[in-house]
């Protein structure tokens, strides 16, 4: 349905229906509120009326004529939605609440339709502008869509049989390849710890030189070489760095000596084995700066589309991706949660482990210890989003090498012996 006067997909019947309904019967909010938003509403004034119901609620407030009009007299919008006769007049259209459900869902349709409208008007304008790129024209229009189906793609509560059936089936499917569920890292101690990696946020940190970038990097190439593919979106380095180092990790030729080709001829045959190695992984760099976590993740859905579906995502690092809105001093480590949460939902929602590199902070630094999860730079903000936080960590004194696993949300934390040659940017057994 839709007004005479315009083509904007929205229902005036439906939207005052449903409100009429809660006012008739406040239980039936909770019947629609999982699914449905204010701004799902079209006619603003609806929205404030919506956006009355649900600070009732969370307050624990009876849900009446007269608290709704207090409350939106309280936040200066009675007026503007029309005062309580406006409200009556909700009440009395509508003759019963047992309907409340089908309401929302017809208003949540008209959103979800202006939606993709609205994304398809922004498409048409970066269409037409020439001075984007065609490579970074493609990634936006597919978050502009990503974005604007998102929350009609949500499943809501489901019986807990199908999660149950979808896990005997993860386990069998590992049973009969006599493997442990999850995608192994190639360092077997690690491994053996975490149960390997699970789809979810896993954080590396640690100090500058610790090997946080290669840990990363050692896991990823081991990762393809057992035919999984791999995203890696470098915002610290270029990807010429990222080759420079994965062939140093391949032919154990000092990266120096990667980097300033000064190499012997048996060292040139190597390389050249190596790149031809190297070139038959399924790994895939992106190299861009800055980067949304909306942008990460228009980019994997691209990739899955021509290549088919990713096995693991690697961010270099978690603080440089540009956070969902400006980033001051005072709210930085608001910024980085929002990064992180969204680093999380993004591994949800593509099934896989992201493994994401994190700063810690300067303090650490001067301290000649083992890091703690403390240490984070905004660390509240990314130990509560990360399913899983370690820490390569180089004792100086007796020159061992270990992963602590001080974060581990469905196993146990502990240490990982590995062996570190940083001149050839390799985690191996220890």
């Amino acid at each position: 349905m839709t007004d005479s006067t315009t083509t904007i997909p929205y229902s005036r019947e439906a939207e005052e229906a449903l409100l009429g309904a809660v006012l008739i019967n406040p239980d039936v909010y909770f019947e629609v509120a999982d699914f449905l938003k204010s701004h799902d509403f079209y006619i603003h004034r609806h929205r404030h009326i919506w956006d009355a119901f649900t600070r009732l609620n969370i307050a624990h407030t009876p849900l009446d004529l007269l608290t709704v009009c207090e409350q939106l007299e309280h936040a200066g919008q009675l007026t503007d939605v029309g005062g309580s006769a406006y409200l009556t007049g909700l009440i009395s259209q509508v003759p019963t609440s047992l309907n409340a459900d089908a309401y929302g869902r017809i208003v949540q349709a008209h959103a979800t339709r202006r939606k993709i409208l609205n994304a398809l008007s922004n498409i048409a304008k970066l269409v037409y502008d020439d001075s984007i790129s065609l490579d970074d024209l493609t990634n936006r229009c597919v978050e502009e869509l990503s974005q604007a189906v998102q929350d009609a793609m949500g499943q809501g509560l489901r019986h807990i049989s199908a999660g149950l059936s979808a896990m005997y089936e993860d386990m069998s499917l590992a049973a009969s390849k006599g493997e442990i569920p999850g995608l192994p890292t190639g360092l077997k101690d690690l491994d053996l710890l975490l149960g390997n990696l699970k789809p979810g946020l896993n954080i590396v940190a640690g100090r500058p030189g610790q090997g946080k970038t290669t840990l990363k990097h050692t896991i990823a190439k081991y990762a393809a070489e057992q035919g999984k593919r791999v995203a890696i979106f470098s915002l610290e380095m270029g990807e010429v760095e990222v080759a420079q180092r994965l062939t140093t990790n391949e032919t154990e030729i000092d990266l120096s000596l990667i980097r300033a080709a000064q190499l012997e001829q048996v060292e040139w045959d190597n390389v050249h084995r190596a790149v031809e190695k190297l070139e038959r992984l399924p790994i895939y760099v992106d190299e861009s700066p800055e980067l949304t976590v909306a942008q990460i993740e228009a980019r994997c859905k691209r990739l899955e589309m021509t290549e088919g579906a990713l096995d693991l995502v690697v961010v270099d690092y978690l603080q440089l991706v540009s956070p969902p809105f400006k980033a001051t001093e005072g709210n930085r480590a608001i910024a980085v949660g929002a990064v992180a949460r969204g680093l999380r939902v993004l591994a949800r929602r593509l099934n896989v482990p992201v493994l994401a590199g994190a700063q810690l902070n300067r303090e650490s630094e001067k301290e000649k210890r083992k890091p703690r999860l403390s240490d984070l730079r905004e660390s509240g903000e990314i130990e509560n989003e990360a399913h899983v936080v370690m820490f390569p960590y180089q004792d100086e004194e007796d020159h061992s090498s270990e992963i602590l696993v001080a974060k581990h949300r469905n196993g146990p934390t502990g240490s990982a012996p590995v062996r570190y040659r940083k001149e050839v940017t390799k985690f191996t057994n220890a």
